[in-house]
C-alpha cells in the first residue's frame, strides 16, 4: 500500500476528484492548507493595488492506494491538476504500513 499526498489548486480540486472517482478511488482527505513552493508567494491586484499573497491556499488531498494503482491515481491528478505554471503543486508517494477500518476491524488492504 502506499500514500499519496497532492498538493494541487483549490481550483483544480472538483476536476481531480472526479477523475479519481472514474478511476474507482472516491474515498480520499481533503485539507485546505496555505502554502509556497519556489514561487515564494505571489503577486496580485485588487482594486488597482498589487499585493503579494506569501502562502496561496491551496487543496491537500490525501488518499491510501494498493500497489498496482499508484501510477494511474498519479497519472489522473498530474493530468487535472496541470495548468503549466507555476505553482501547480507537488505529489509525494510513501510506503503505507497498514490500515485498519475502524468499524470491522478489518486490516491491510481490505480495509481500504
Amino acid at each position: 500500500m502506499k500514500k499519496i499526498e497532492a498538493i494541487i489548486r483549490v481550483e483544480k480540486f472538483e476536476e481531480v476528484k472526479n477523475a479519481l472517482k472514474e478511476l474507482g478511488y472516491p474515498g480520499m482527505t481533503r485539507t485546505s492548507v496555505e502554502g509556497h513552493g519556489k514561487q515564494k508567494g505571489l503577486k496580485q491586484q485588487f482594486r488597482g493595488t498589487e499585493y503579494e499573497v506569501e502562502f496561496p491556499a491551496k487543496i491537500k488531498l490525501e488518499i491510501v492506494v494498493s500497489d498496482k494503482d499508484v501510477d494511474g491515481i498519479v497519472n489522473a491528478i498530474v493530468a487535472k491538476a496541470r495548468t503549466g505554471e507555476v505553482g501547480d503543486g507537488k505529489i509525494f508517494i510513501s510506503p503505507m504500513e497498514n490500515a485498519i477500518r475502524v468499524r470491522t476491524g478489518e486490516r491491510g488492504e481490505g480495509a481500504l
